[in-house]
């Protein structure tokens, strides 16, 4: 067993802090819909809020807790970033099509895109963002 968790230590670091974040991103969106919802904001200001507060701490939890890198912040978080950015704008574009044409909840929405994001992090992150330096 000792050898099984040495050998798969990233990976399920990785797990641990994806669960966290992906816990993260999936109840944040519906807290801010919820809690901001006397002050009339559109899904897409929320959506923009949603991905500000969860970007840099799932950037934190990777940094620290999985990859465990020192230094490079701006050029990691920058990395890290691009990954998030490329989602943000699928994000922009398949929410209001799934809300206005498709008739979905927003904060329905944001699960079902989120899923998307888990099974491609670890490869992006692992071989870009914390890639070991040569």
């Amino acid at each position: 067993m000792k050898k099984f968790l040495k050998k798969h230590e990233l990976k399920l670091r990785f797990l641990f802090a994806g669960g966290f974040n992906t816990l993260v991103g999936l109840s944040t969106y519906p807290i801010l819909y919820f809690a901001l919802k006397t002050f009339h904001l559109h899904y897409m200001v929320i959506l923009v809020l949603n991905h500000s507060i969860c970007v840099p701490i799932a950037y934190i939890t990777n940094k620290y807790l999985v990859f465990r890198t020192r230094g490079n912040h701006l050029k990691e978080f920058l990395r890290f970033s691009s990954f998030y950015s490329i989602y943000f704008l699928a994000n922009l574009l398949l929410m209001p099509l799934m809300v206005e044409v498709a008739g979905m909840h927003p904060a329905l929405t944001q699960v079902i895109i989120g899923i998307g994001i888990i099974a491609s992090s670890f490869l992006w992150h692992s071989k870009i963002t914390f890639a070991p330096g040569k």
